[in-house]
Protein backbone atom coordinates (compact mmCIF):
# COMPACT_ATOMS: atom_id res chain seq x y z
CA UNK A 1 0.00 0.00 0.00
CA UNK A 2 1.09 3.31 -0.72
CA UNK A 3 2.23 5.74 1.39
CA UNK A 4 1.34 9.57 1.44
CA UNK A 5 4.61 10.52 1.16
CA UNK A 6 5.56 8.26 -1.04
CA UNK A 7 2.66 8.80 -3.77
CA UNK A 8 3.68 12.94 -3.47
CA UNK A 9 7.13 11.93 -4.60
CA UNK A 10 6.19 9.39 -7.17
CA UNK A 11 4.20 12.61 -8.46
CA UNK A 12 6.74 14.80 -8.31
CA UNK A 13 9.13 12.20 -9.96
CA UNK A 14 6.49 12.26 -12.83
CA UNK A 15 6.32 15.75 -13.18
CA UNK A 16 9.84 16.41 -13.85
CA UNK A 17 10.38 12.78 -15.77
CA UNK A 18 12.76 12.81 -18.29
CA UNK A 19 11.74 10.57 -22.14
CA UNK A 20 12.82 7.36 -21.20
CA UNK A 21 16.11 6.62 -23.23
CA UNK A 22 15.87 4.11 -25.97
CA UNK A 23 17.34 0.71 -25.17
CA UNK A 24 19.52 -0.49 -26.69
CA UNK A 25 20.76 3.10 -26.99
CA UNK A 26 21.96 5.19 -30.26
CA UNK A 27 25.64 4.60 -30.65
CA UNK A 28 27.36 6.68 -33.57
CA UNK A 29 28.50 4.13 -36.20
CA UNK A 30 32.02 3.86 -37.82
CA UNK A 31 32.86 6.90 -40.27
CA UNK A 32 32.60 4.21 -43.65
CA UNK A 33 29.34 3.80 -42.51
CA UNK A 34 29.01 7.84 -43.91
CA UNK A 35 30.26 6.87 -47.55
CA UNK A 36 27.23 4.41 -48.28
CA UNK A 37 24.32 5.97 -49.36
CA UNK A 38 20.86 5.19 -47.90
CA UNK A 39 17.94 3.78 -49.15
CA UNK A 40 16.42 7.24 -49.01
CA UNK A 41 12.90 7.69 -47.82
CA UNK A 42 11.42 9.80 -45.03
CA UNK A 43 12.92 9.49 -42.34
CA UNK A 44 16.25 9.20 -43.95
CA UNK A 45 18.26 7.48 -42.12
CA UNK A 46 21.67 9.16 -42.98
CA UNK A 47 20.31 12.60 -41.35
CA UNK A 48 18.57 10.63 -38.41
CA UNK A 49 22.32 9.24 -37.71
CA UNK A 50 23.79 12.74 -38.27
CA UNK A 51 21.50 14.20 -35.78
CA UNK A 52 22.09 11.20 -33.57
CA UNK A 53 25.65 12.28 -33.55
CA UNK A 54 25.44 15.90 -33.59
CA UNK A 55 23.36 15.43 -29.73
CA UNK A 56 26.15 12.52 -29.07
CA UNK A 57 28.76 15.12 -28.99
CA UNK A 58 27.06 17.59 -26.79
CA UNK A 59 27.00 13.89 -24.39
CA UNK A 60 31.06 13.90 -24.40
CA UNK A 61 30.97 17.65 -23.53
CA UNK A 62 29.44 16.53 -19.68
CA UNK A 63 31.10 17.15 -16.20
CA UNK A 64 30.53 16.24 -13.06
CA UNK A 65 28.92 12.72 -12.29
CA UNK A 66 28.39 10.57 -15.30
CA UNK A 67 24.94 8.71 -15.15
CA UNK A 68 24.52 5.06 -15.66
CA UNK A 69 23.29 5.99 -18.90
CA UNK A 70 26.44 7.57 -20.22
CA UNK A 71 27.11 6.32 -23.54
CA UNK A 72 30.50 7.74 -23.64
CA UNK A 73 32.56 5.36 -22.29
CA UNK A 74 36.32 6.97 -22.44
CA UNK A 75 34.50 9.36 -20.21
CA UNK A 76 34.72 9.78 -16.73
CA UNK A 77 33.31 11.84 -13.58
CA UNK A 78 35.17 15.05 -13.18
CA UNK A 79 35.06 18.39 -11.29
CA UNK A 80 33.37 17.51 -8.91
CA UNK A 81 34.22 20.11 -6.34
CA UNK A 82 32.83 22.91 -8.93
CA UNK A 83 31.20 25.27 -6.90
CA UNK A 84 32.74 24.47 -3.41
CA UNK A 85 34.72 28.02 -3.05
CA UNK A 86 31.18 29.52 -2.44
CA UNK A 87 29.85 26.53 -0.84
CA UNK A 88 27.72 25.48 -3.52
CA UNK A 89 27.13 22.79 -5.58
CA UNK A 90 28.24 24.28 -9.55
CA UNK A 91 29.08 20.57 -10.53
CA UNK A 92 27.66 19.20 -13.60
CA UNK A 93 26.65 21.41 -16.66
CA UNK A 94 28.70 20.99 -20.24
CA UNK A 95 32.60 21.46 -20.96
CA UNK A 96 32.23 25.10 -23.51
CA UNK A 97 34.92 23.41 -26.09
CA UNK A 98 37.98 21.40 -26.17
CA UNK A 99 39.18 22.67 -23.23
CA UNK A 100 36.99 22.82 -19.37
CA UNK A 101 35.72 25.81 -19.04
CA UNK A 102 32.12 25.96 -18.16
CA UNK A 103 30.81 29.43 -19.26
CA UNK A 104 27.01 30.24 -18.78
CA UNK A 105 26.97 33.05 -21.77
CA UNK A 106 27.16 30.83 -24.81
CA UNK A 107 25.71 27.44 -22.96
CA UNK A 108 22.51 29.61 -22.43
CA UNK A 109 22.88 31.25 -26.49
CA UNK A 110 23.40 27.56 -27.48
CA UNK A 111 20.31 25.64 -25.47
CA UNK A 112 17.78 29.05 -26.41
CA UNK A 113 18.75 27.92 -30.38
CA UNK A 114 18.39 24.18 -29.83
CA UNK A 115 14.73 24.97 -27.76
CA UNK A 116 13.25 27.43 -30.48
CA UNK A 117 14.84 25.09 -33.44
CA UNK A 118 13.13 22.04 -31.58
CA UNK A 119 9.43 23.99 -31.53
CA UNK A 120 9.57 24.72 -35.28
CA UNK A 121 11.03 21.63 -36.29
CA UNK A 122 10.62 19.35 -33.38
CA UNK A 123 9.27 16.37 -35.38
CA UNK A 124 12.20 15.44 -36.94
CA UNK A 125 14.11 14.52 -33.36
CA UNK A 126 10.70 12.13 -33.47
CA UNK A 127 10.86 10.75 -36.53
CA UNK A 128 14.66 10.17 -36.05
CA UNK A 129 14.09 8.27 -32.25
CA UNK A 130 16.50 11.25 -30.70
CA UNK A 131 13.69 12.92 -29.02
CA UNK A 132 14.99 11.36 -25.73
CA UNK A 133 18.15 12.55 -26.61
CA UNK A 134 17.48 16.22 -27.27
CA UNK A 135 15.62 15.88 -23.51
CA UNK A 136 18.49 14.44 -21.77
CA UNK A 137 21.30 17.22 -23.45
CA UNK A 138 18.35 19.72 -22.85
CA UNK A 139 17.90 18.76 -18.87
CA UNK A 140 21.12 18.50 -18.76
CA UNK A 141 22.34 21.75 -19.51
CA UNK A 142 19.01 23.42 -18.14
CA UNK A 143 19.66 21.79 -14.63
CA UNK A 144 23.02 23.66 -14.53
CA UNK A 145 21.69 27.14 -15.43
CA UNK A 146 19.15 26.45 -12.65
CA UNK A 147 22.12 25.63 -10.13
CA UNK A 148 24.06 29.01 -11.73
CA UNK A 149 21.33 30.81 -10.60
CA UNK A 150 21.33 30.35 -6.84
CA UNK A 151 19.62 33.12 -6.44
CA UNK A 152 17.03 35.67 -7.65
CA UNK A 153 19.60 38.33 -8.25
CA UNK A 154 22.85 36.29 -8.65
CA UNK A 155 23.82 33.74 -11.94
CA UNK A 156 27.24 32.06 -11.80
CA UNK A 157 28.68 33.41 -15.37
CA UNK A 158 31.88 30.77 -15.27
CA UNK A 159 33.76 28.46 -13.56
CA UNK A 160 37.49 27.88 -13.91
CA UNK A 161 39.93 30.70 -14.96
CA UNK A 162 40.99 30.21 -19.02
CA UNK A 163 44.83 31.33 -17.69
CA UNK A 164 45.33 28.29 -15.35
CA UNK A 165 42.68 26.14 -17.96
CA UNK A 166 44.87 27.19 -20.81
CA UNK A 167 48.09 25.81 -19.48
CA UNK A 168 46.60 22.14 -19.09
CA UNK A 169 46.83 19.97 -22.23
CA UNK A 170 45.06 16.08 -20.78
CA UNK A 171 42.27 14.01 -19.86
CA UNK A 172 39.06 14.74 -17.87
CA UNK A 173 40.74 12.96 -14.49
CA UNK A 174 43.66 15.73 -13.62
CA UNK A 175 42.10 19.02 -14.56
CA UNK A 176 44.11 21.35 -12.78
CA UNK A 177 42.21 23.27 -9.67
CA UNK A 178 41.55 25.60 -8.23
CA UNK A 179 38.29 26.18 -10.78
CA UNK A 180 36.73 29.90 -9.51
CA UNK A 181 33.59 30.32 -9.40
CA UNK A 182 32.50 33.92 -11.13
CA UNK A 183 29.16 35.74 -10.10
CA UNK A 184 26.94 38.50 -11.38
CA UNK A 185 24.77 40.02 -8.55
CA UNK A 186 22.58 42.74 -7.79
CA UNK A 187 25.59 45.15 -7.17
CA UNK A 188 27.82 43.53 -10.09
CA UNK A 189 25.37 43.04 -12.36
CA UNK A 190 25.76 41.60 -16.47
CA UNK A 191 22.49 42.67 -18.12
CA UNK A 192 23.41 40.79 -21.30
CA UNK A 193 24.62 37.34 -18.78
CA UNK A 194 21.07 37.58 -17.22
CA UNK A 195 18.81 38.20 -20.05
CA UNK A 196 20.26 35.74 -22.46
CA UNK A 197 20.11 33.14 -19.68
CA UNK A 198 16.34 34.27 -19.30
CA UNK A 199 16.06 33.84 -23.33
CA UNK A 200 17.05 30.64 -23.12
CA UNK A 201 14.83 29.48 -20.03
CA UNK A 202 11.63 30.94 -21.66
CA UNK A 203 12.63 29.18 -24.81
CA UNK A 204 13.21 26.33 -23.67
CA UNK A 205 9.67 26.56 -21.41
CA UNK A 206 7.84 26.89 -24.62
CA UNK A 207 9.02 23.92 -25.86
CA UNK A 208 8.35 21.73 -22.84
CA UNK A 209 4.86 23.30 -22.57
CA UNK A 210 4.25 22.37 -26.33
CA UNK A 211 3.67 26.70 -27.00
CA UNK A 212 3.69 25.97 -31.27
CA UNK A 213 4.20 29.54 -32.91
CA UNK A 214 2.47 28.08 -36.22
CA UNK A 215 1.41 25.32 -37.99
CA UNK A 216 3.88 26.74 -41.29
CA UNK A 217 6.24 24.43 -38.95
CA UNK A 218 6.37 20.68 -38.25
CA UNK A 219 5.73 21.39 -34.16
CA UNK A 220 7.54 20.51 -31.08
CA UNK A 221 9.41 17.74 -30.53
CA UNK A 222 7.54 15.08 -27.93
CA UNK A 223 8.46 16.42 -24.51
CA UNK A 224 6.36 17.77 -23.25
CA UNK A 225 6.34 18.62 -19.42
CA UNK A 226 4.12 21.35 -17.83
CA UNK A 227 6.07 21.27 -14.28
CA UNK A 228 9.49 21.43 -15.90
CA UNK A 229 8.05 24.32 -18.34
CA UNK A 230 6.70 26.05 -15.25
CA UNK A 231 10.46 25.56 -13.56
CA UNK A 232 12.13 26.91 -16.30
CA UNK A 233 9.57 29.63 -16.76
CA UNK A 234 10.13 31.23 -13.10
CA UNK A 235 13.75 31.04 -13.63
CA UNK A 236 13.38 33.26 -17.02
CA UNK A 237 11.09 35.81 -15.44
CA UNK A 238 13.55 36.34 -12.03
CA UNK A 239 16.30 36.64 -14.38
CA UNK A 240 15.24 39.07 -16.44
CA UNK A 241 13.59 41.20 -13.26
CA UNK A 242 17.83 40.62 -12.23
CA UNK A 243 18.82 42.13 -15.86
CA UNK A 244 16.17 44.99 -15.76
CA UNK A 245 16.07 46.24 -12.16
CA UNK A 246 19.66 45.47 -11.25
CA UNK A 247 20.60 48.39 -7.92
CA UNK A 248 23.95 47.98 -10.07
CA UNK A 249 22.11 49.43 -12.86
CA UNK A 250 22.71 47.34 -16.66
CA UNK A 251 26.32 47.23 -18.07
CA UNK A 252 27.82 44.14 -20.09
CA UNK A 253 29.01 41.05 -17.83
CA UNK A 254 32.48 41.13 -18.71
CA UNK A 255 32.41 45.15 -16.66
CA UNK A 256 31.57 43.05 -13.36
CA UNK A 257 34.00 40.01 -13.70
CA UNK A 258 36.81 40.94 -16.00
CA UNK A 259 38.14 36.78 -16.15
CA UNK A 260 35.40 36.31 -18.36
CA UNK A 261 36.34 39.21 -20.86
CA UNK A 262 39.35 36.98 -22.79
CA UNK A 263 36.99 34.13 -23.81
CA UNK A 264 33.80 35.66 -24.02
CA UNK A 265 33.26 39.29 -23.65
CA UNK A 266 30.06 40.62 -24.84
CA UNK A 267 29.37 43.53 -27.14
CA UNK A 268 26.17 44.68 -25.77
CA UNK A 269 22.91 43.63 -24.09
CA UNK A 270 20.10 45.46 -25.97
CA UNK A 271 19.92 42.34 -28.24
CA UNK A 272 19.32 40.22 -25.36
CA UNK A 273 17.09 42.30 -23.31
CA UNK A 274 15.17 41.61 -26.70
CA UNK A 275 14.96 38.32 -27.09
CA UNK A 276 14.72 37.63 -23.60
CA UNK A 277 11.08 39.86 -23.55
CA UNK A 278 10.41 38.03 -26.77
CA UNK A 279 10.39 34.59 -25.59
CA UNK A 280 9.01 35.58 -22.30
CA UNK A 281 5.55 37.10 -23.89
CA UNK A 282 4.93 34.65 -25.82
CA UNK A 283 5.68 31.91 -22.91
CA UNK A 284 3.33 34.25 -20.50
CA UNK A 285 1.30 35.76 -23.26
CA UNK A 286 1.98 39.35 -22.51
CA UNK A 287 1.65 41.67 -25.27
CA UNK A 288 3.34 44.24 -22.86
CA UNK A 289 6.72 42.32 -22.97
CA UNK A 290 5.90 42.31 -26.57
CA UNK A 291 5.90 45.87 -27.11
CA UNK A 292 8.95 45.70 -24.71
CA UNK A 293 11.15 44.24 -27.06
CA UNK A 294 9.87 46.69 -29.54
CA UNK A 295 11.30 49.57 -27.57
CA UNK A 296 14.58 47.87 -27.33
CA UNK A 297 14.99 47.30 -30.66
CA UNK A 298 14.70 51.08 -31.30
CA UNK A 299 16.21 52.05 -28.01
CA UNK A 300 19.35 49.96 -28.80
CA UNK A 301 19.28 50.68 -32.65
CA UNK A 302 19.33 47.13 -33.29
CA UNK A 303 18.16 47.58 -37.19
CA UNK A 304 21.23 48.86 -37.90
CA UNK A 305 22.86 45.36 -36.84
CA UNK A 306 23.50 43.64 -40.41
CA UNK A 307 26.39 40.79 -38.91
CA UNK A 308 26.16 37.74 -37.59
CA UNK A 309 23.97 35.71 -35.70
CA UNK A 310 25.89 34.05 -32.84
CA UNK A 311 26.30 33.35 -29.03
CA UNK A 312 26.97 37.84 -28.71
CA UNK A 313 24.77 39.12 -31.10
CA UNK A 314 21.32 37.96 -31.22
CA UNK A 315 19.85 40.50 -33.60
CA UNK A 316 19.49 38.79 -36.57
CA UNK A 317 17.15 36.72 -34.81
CA UNK A 318 14.94 39.10 -33.54
CA UNK A 319 12.78 40.11 -37.14
CA UNK A 320 12.40 36.52 -37.23
CA UNK A 321 10.92 36.35 -33.97
CA UNK A 322 9.04 39.62 -34.05
CA UNK A 323 7.15 37.91 -37.20
CA UNK A 324 6.74 34.85 -35.90
CA UNK A 325 4.50 35.96 -32.61
CA UNK A 326 2.85 38.63 -34.58
CA UNK A 327 1.46 36.75 -37.26
CA UNK A 328 0.55 33.51 -34.74
CA UNK A 329 -1.19 36.50 -31.97
CA UNK A 330 -2.01 40.26 -33.60
CA UNK A 331 -3.58 40.75 -30.60
CA UNK A 332 0.07 41.91 -29.30
CA UNK A 333 0.12 44.77 -31.21
CA UNK A 334 2.93 43.47 -33.58
CA UNK A 335 3.02 44.35 -37.57
CA UNK A 336 3.84 40.71 -39.00
CA UNK A 337 4.26 42.15 -42.50
CA UNK A 338 6.60 45.18 -41.17
CA UNK A 339 9.04 42.78 -39.27
CA UNK A 340 9.11 40.39 -42.23
CA UNK A 341 10.83 43.43 -44.50
CA UNK A 342 13.00 44.42 -42.01
CA UNK A 343 13.74 40.12 -41.76
CA UNK A 344 13.96 40.33 -45.46
CA UNK A 345 16.13 43.48 -45.80
CA UNK A 346 18.92 41.36 -43.49
CA UNK A 347 18.25 38.33 -45.36
CA UNK A 348 18.54 39.94 -48.85
CA UNK A 349 21.56 41.37 -48.03
CA UNK A 350 23.34 37.50 -47.55
CA UNK A 351 21.37 35.98 -50.13
CA UNK A 352 21.86 38.48 -52.75
CA UNK A 353 25.15 39.94 -51.75
CA UNK A 354 24.66 43.60 -50.84
CA UNK A 355 25.26 42.61 -47.21
CA UNK A 356 29.08 42.68 -45.26
CA UNK A 357 29.10 39.15 -46.12
CA UNK A 358 30.59 37.33 -48.88
CA UNK A 359 30.93 34.08 -50.67
CA UNK A 360 34.16 32.22 -50.85
CA UNK A 361 35.86 30.81 -54.04
CA UNK A 362 33.89 27.65 -52.89
CA UNK A 363 30.58 28.79 -51.79
CA UNK A 364 30.52 29.57 -47.90
CA UNK A 365 29.27 32.78 -46.51
CA UNK A 366 32.18 34.83 -44.46
CA UNK A 367 32.53 37.61 -42.86
CA UNK A 368 35.74 39.26 -42.76
CA UNK A 369 36.64 39.03 -38.30
CA UNK A 370 33.58 37.15 -37.78
CA UNK A 371 34.50 34.07 -40.06
CA UNK A 372 38.35 34.44 -39.17
CA UNK A 373 38.16 31.76 -36.23
CA UNK A 374 35.02 29.40 -36.82
CA UNK A 375 34.26 30.47 -40.06
CA UNK A 376 31.16 27.56 -40.28
CA UNK A 377 29.37 28.90 -37.26
CA UNK A 378 28.50 31.86 -39.00
CA UNK A 379 27.59 30.04 -42.44
CA UNK A 380 25.70 27.55 -40.41
CA UNK A 381 23.41 30.15 -38.36
CA UNK A 382 22.99 32.06 -41.23
CA UNK A 383 21.89 28.68 -42.51
CA UNK A 384 19.20 27.61 -39.90
CA UNK A 385 17.54 31.57 -39.64
CA UNK A 386 16.84 31.29 -43.41
CA UNK A 387 15.21 28.03 -42.96
CA UNK A 388 13.39 29.14 -40.35
CA UNK A 389 12.08 31.92 -42.36
CA UNK A 390 11.13 30.34 -45.54
CA UNK A 391 7.34 29.75 -44.35
CA UNK A 392 7.06 33.76 -43.70
CA UNK A 393 9.01 34.96 -46.80
CA UNK A 394 6.75 37.71 -48.79
CA UNK A 395 7.51 36.03 -52.23
CA UNK A 396 7.66 32.62 -54.03
CA UNK A 397 10.80 33.50 -55.38
CA UNK A 398 12.31 34.52 -51.56
CA UNK A 399 10.96 31.09 -50.52
CA UNK A 400 13.11 29.38 -53.42
CA UNK A 401 15.98 31.41 -52.79
CA UNK A 402 16.38 31.44 -49.71
CA UNK A 403 15.93 27.86 -49.42
CA UNK A 404 18.44 27.15 -51.74
CA UNK A 405 21.18 29.43 -50.82
CA UNK A 406 20.87 27.93 -46.88
CA UNK A 407 20.62 24.41 -48.67
CA UNK A 408 24.03 25.13 -50.51
CA UNK A 409 25.63 26.04 -47.19
CA UNK A 410 24.27 22.99 -45.38
CA UNK A 411 26.00 20.80 -48.29
CA UNK A 412 28.92 22.62 -48.09
CA UNK A 413 29.49 22.30 -44.94
CA UNK A 414 28.77 18.45 -45.49
CA UNK A 415 31.55 18.34 -47.49
CA UNK A 416 30.83 19.93 -50.89
CA UNK A 417 33.66 22.19 -50.33
CA UNK A 418 36.75 22.45 -52.24
CA UNK A 419 38.31 19.68 -49.72
CA UNK A 420 35.53 17.83 -50.03
CA UNK A 421 35.73 17.23 -46.28
CA UNK A 422 32.70 17.32 -43.84
CA UNK A 423 33.20 19.32 -41.24
CA UNK A 424 31.65 16.88 -38.42
CA UNK A 425 34.00 14.56 -36.90
CA UNK A 426 32.91 11.18 -37.44
CA UNK A 427 30.42 11.41 -40.27
CA UNK A 428 32.53 9.91 -43.24
CA UNK A 429 36.13 8.90 -43.46
CA UNK A 430 37.00 12.52 -44.84
CA UNK A 431 35.64 14.26 -41.48
CA UNK A 432 38.64 15.84 -39.40
CA UNK A 433 40.90 13.44 -37.75
CA UNK A 434 42.36 16.20 -35.40
CA UNK A 435 39.74 18.21 -33.52
CA UNK A 436 41.21 20.69 -31.03
CA UNK A 437 39.61 18.85 -27.78
CA UNK A 438 42.12 18.29 -24.89
CA UNK A 439 40.08 14.95 -23.71
CA UNK A 440 39.54 13.80 -26.93
CA UNK A 441 42.97 14.16 -27.78
CA UNK A 442 44.87 11.84 -25.75
CA UNK A 443 48.25 13.45 -25.30
CA UNK A 444 49.60 15.50 -22.62
CA UNK A 445 52.13 17.29 -24.03
CA UNK A 446 50.82 20.79 -24.21
CA UNK A 447 53.73 21.53 -26.15
CA UNK A 448 53.24 18.95 -28.78
CA UNK A 449 49.70 18.41 -29.04
CA UNK A 450 49.78 17.97 -32.89
CA UNK A 451 51.84 14.95 -32.36
CA UNK A 452 51.59 13.38 -29.13
CA UNK A 453 49.64 11.22 -29.76
CA UNK A 454 50.32 11.04 -33.14
CA UNK A 455 46.48 10.04 -34.14
CA UNK A 456 43.53 11.08 -32.14
CA UNK A 457 42.78 8.75 -29.45
CA UNK A 458 39.14 9.65 -29.23
CA UNK A 459 36.45 9.92 -31.75
CA UNK A 460 34.54 12.65 -30.87
CA UNK A 461 31.60 11.70 -33.06
CA UNK A 462 29.14 14.28 -33.79
CA UNK A 463 31.91 17.33 -33.45
CA UNK A 464 31.29 20.41 -35.72
CA UNK A 465 34.58 21.96 -36.06
CA UNK A 466 35.61 25.49 -36.81
CA UNK A 467 35.89 25.09 -40.53
CA UNK A 468 38.24 26.31 -42.93
CA UNK A 469 40.26 29.48 -43.74
CA UNK A 470 38.91 32.35 -46.37
CA UNK A 471 40.04 30.54 -49.28
CA UNK A 472 38.64 27.48 -48.36
CA UNK A 473 41.44 25.47 -46.86
CA UNK A 474 41.29 23.41 -44.68
CA UNK A 475 44.56 21.93 -42.94
CA UNK A 476 43.53 19.17 -40.22
CA UNK A 477 46.26 20.74 -37.46
CA UNK A 478 45.09 19.92 -33.80
CA UNK A 479 46.62 22.96 -32.25
CA UNK A 480 45.19 25.46 -35.52
CA UNK A 481 42.20 26.05 -32.95
CA UNK A 482 40.34 28.48 -35.12
CA UNK A 483 39.79 25.61 -37.82
CA UNK A 484 39.39 22.74 -35.54
CA UNK A 485 38.48 23.86 -32.13
CA UNK A 486 35.09 22.36 -31.17
CA UNK A 487 32.18 24.30 -29.16
CA UNK A 488 28.85 24.04 -27.59
CA UNK A 489 27.61 26.42 -30.05
CA UNK A 490 29.13 25.10 -33.20
CA UNK A 491 26.97 22.44 -33.20
CA UNK A 492 23.63 24.31 -32.46
CA UNK A 493 22.66 25.30 -36.00
CA UNK A 494 23.42 21.94 -37.80
CA UNK A 495 21.22 20.40 -34.81
CA UNK A 496 18.41 22.32 -36.41
CA UNK A 497 19.21 22.08 -39.69
CA UNK A 498 19.36 18.18 -39.04
CA UNK A 499 15.96 17.98 -37.53
CA UNK A 500 14.69 19.77 -40.57
CA UNK A 501 16.24 17.95 -43.40
CA UNK A 502 14.71 14.30 -41.58
CA UNK A 503 11.48 16.23 -41.57
CA UNK A 504 11.60 16.67 -45.43
CA UNK A 505 14.36 15.77 -47.14
CA UNK A 506 14.69 12.43 -49.05
CA UNK A 507 18.33 12.82 -50.45
CA UNK A 508 21.35 11.77 -48.13
CA UNK A 509 23.54 14.20 -46.87
CA UNK A 510 26.08 14.91 -49.60
CA UNK A 511 28.90 13.27 -47.67
CA UNK A 512 27.41 10.23 -48.39
CA UNK A 513 28.96 10.66 -52.12
CA UNK A 514 32.64 11.32 -50.59
CA UNK A 515 34.59 8.08 -50.42
CA UNK A 516 37.76 7.53 -48.10
CA UNK A 517 40.51 9.35 -49.66
CA UNK A 518 38.91 12.29 -50.95
CA UNK A 519 39.97 14.99 -48.43
CA UNK A 520 43.92 13.13 -48.45
CA UNK A 521 43.72 14.36 -52.41
CA UNK A 522 42.87 17.42 -52.16
CA UNK A 523 44.53 18.70 -48.33
CA UNK A 524 47.04 21.83 -48.79
CA UNK A 525 50.55 22.43 -48.73
CA UNK A 526 51.97 24.49 -45.99
CA UNK A 527 50.63 25.87 -42.79
CA UNK A 528 47.73 27.84 -42.10
CA UNK A 529 47.76 31.83 -41.87
CA UNK A 530 44.90 32.66 -38.78
CA UNK A 531 45.46 33.10 -34.83
CA UNK A 532 46.93 30.06 -33.95
CA UNK A 533 49.86 30.09 -37.02
CA UNK A 534 51.71 33.26 -38.55
CA UNK A 535 53.74 29.74 -40.59
CA UNK A 536 51.13 30.14 -43.60
CA UNK A 537 51.08 34.40 -43.87
CA UNK A 538 54.55 35.06 -45.60
CA UNK A 539 54.42 37.68 -49.06
CA UNK A 540 56.20 38.39 -51.51
CA UNK A 541 59.64 40.28 -50.57
CA UNK A 542 62.66 41.80 -52.31
CA UNK A 543 65.32 39.28 -52.25
CA UNK A 544 68.69 40.67 -51.18
CA UNK A 545 69.59 40.93 -54.48
CA UNK A 546 67.10 43.27 -55.06
CA UNK A 547 67.34 45.10 -52.14
CA UNK A 548 71.26 45.98 -53.18
CA UNK A 549 70.12 47.14 -56.87
CA UNK A 550 67.65 49.69 -55.29
CA UNK A 551 70.16 50.60 -52.70
CA UNK A 552 72.91 51.35 -55.85
CA UNK A 553 70.80 52.84 -58.75
CA UNK A 554 71.61 56.37 -58.32
CA UNK A 555 72.10 56.31 -61.97
CA UNK A 556 67.94 55.63 -62.10
CA UNK A 557 65.99 58.98 -62.94
CA UNK A 558 63.28 60.44 -60.03
CA UNK A 559 60.51 58.87 -61.59
CA UNK A 560 62.18 55.16 -62.01
CA UNK A 561 62.45 55.57 -57.67
CA UNK A 562 59.05 57.06 -57.04
CA UNK A 563 57.62 54.14 -59.35
CA UNK A 564 59.63 51.30 -57.54
CA UNK A 565 58.64 52.76 -54.23
CA UNK A 566 54.95 53.35 -55.08
CA UNK A 567 55.24 49.34 -56.34
CA UNK A 568 56.46 48.85 -52.90
CA UNK A 569 54.26 50.07 -51.12
CA UNK A 570 50.86 48.79 -53.15
CA UNK A 571 52.50 45.47 -51.98
CA UNK A 572 52.51 46.53 -48.67
CA UNK A 573 49.01 47.94 -48.39
CA UNK A 574 48.11 44.58 -50.08
CA UNK A 575 49.88 42.01 -47.62
CA UNK A 576 48.40 44.60 -44.48
CA UNK A 577 44.98 43.49 -45.68
CA UNK A 578 45.59 39.89 -46.81
CA UNK A 579 48.52 38.13 -45.22
CA UNK A 580 49.13 35.59 -48.21
CA UNK A 581 49.06 37.84 -51.05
Amino acid sequence: MWTPLVLILLASWRAFAQVPLPEPPFLPQNASAGATPSSAGIPNSQWSSLLGNLLYFYEAQRSGKLPSTNRVKWRNDSALTDGQDVKLDLTGGLYDAGNYLKCTFPLSFTVMSICWGATDFGKGYDLANQTPYLDDMLRWSLDWLIKAHAANNTLFVQVANEEVDDTYWGGDRNIPSPRPSYQINDTSPGTDAAAGTAAAFAACSNLYANRVFSNSYSGPATLQNATYAATLLEHAQQLFTFATSASGGQRVYQHSVPEVGNAYASSGYGDELAIASLFLSWATNSSSLYQQAQGYWQQYSLGSYDGVFNWDNKTPGLPVLFAQIAQANPSFGGNASTWKTVAEKYFDGIVYGSGPGYQTHGGLLYYKGDSDDASLNPSLNAAMLLTRYVPLASTQSRRNDYWNYAKAQVNYALGNNPMQAPYIVGANPNSPQNPHSAMASGGNNISNINTSPPQEAYVLYGAVVGGPDKYDRFFDIRADWPETEVALDYNAPMLTLAAMHVLNDTADPFYTSLKGGAYDSKKPQGMPCDDAYTDGCGGPQLSQGGRIVLGVIPGLTGISIFSLLGWWAMISFRREHDPLY
